[in-house]
């Protein structure tokens, strides 16, 4: 088992993509449920702002650098992680992997109309994959049990949640377990882009940590004030941290 890292008082699993893959067929060979956690800069600031958040977070089975920013800060304050796990990207793979060994999903999220366009497209793109289900991720906190059950039902064997934090994460920790899936992934915005609504940051800009601005260009108005916020704040964040470990270099005083 390796070692977690922590950054910002919250334990990462150091892995790359392919060793998340391999722990997430695992947990569906040997019958256990895996519940993965993904963190960005911004909800790594928004963890020290909302408790619910970051008790959701850390109580994830495996936790993983969704943000490239994530893994540079992780370099900076010595708790190196192997490289980014964005979450899309496990997305897709897990997808294939499930396609190819006949294990069922479950999608919950997004709008009806998304859901309907997404799942038109992943039957294109894997044909051979086995839907045990789907719902749109518009229902009240009174649902989610009965939503938990439905899906324990279906059978599915992963289950993907395309919803916003924190109510994605809120869900997984209250009813996570009930579901029966082996592998819970909630996967943000991935309906959505998936579905063909909105568009991913060319590789190059992923490479260079600036996926945010990519969104910030499609949704100025949404989006413009809320990143600029979280990313100001995730820098101080890093700065703090790294004065904190960098130890003093003053003479200490000497008595007479």
């Amino acid at each position: 088992m390796t070692e977690r890292q922590q950054l910002f008082g919250v334990a990462l699993d150091p892995l790359t993509m392919d060793e998340t893959v391999e722990r997430c067929l695992e947990a569906v060979r040997d019958g256990r449920q895996l519940e993965i956690g993904v963190v960005n800069a911004a909800k790594l600031v928004n963890m020290r702002r909302d408790e619910r958040l970051a008790k959701a977070v850390s109580g994830c089975d495996l936790v993983l650098a969704d943000g490239q920013a994530v893994v540079w800060a992780g370099r900076v304050l010595r708790a190196p992680l192997p490289e980014r796990v964005a979450g899309i990207d496990l997305f897709l793979r897990l997808l294939a992997e499930a396609e190819a060994a006949g294990i069922s999903v479950y999608f919950l999220g997004a709008k009806q109309e998304v859901m309907e366009q997404m799942l038109l497209r992943v039957a294109d793109r894997f044909p051979g994959l086995k839907v045990a289900g789907s719902r749109n991720g518009y229902f009240d906190d009174s649902e989610q049990q009965e939503i938990a059950d439905a899906i324990a039902r279906s059978g599915a064997q992963m289950l993907f949640l395309g919803m916003t934090s924190p109510k994605k994460e809120i869900f997984t920790a209250a009813y996570g377990a009930r579901t029966g899936a082996r592998v819970v992934h909630g996967v943000g915005g991935s309906f959505d882009i998936l579905a063909g609504v909105t568009k991913r940051a060319p590789a190059s800009w992923q490479r260079w940590g600036l996926e945010w601005l990519y969104r910030v260009k499609q949704e100025p108005r949404r989006l413009g004030r809320r990143y600029l916020t979280t990313n100001v704040s995730f820098l101080l964040m890093t700065a703090r941290e790294l004065i904190r470990l960098t130890p003093s270099t003053a003479p200490a005083n000497r008595s007479h």
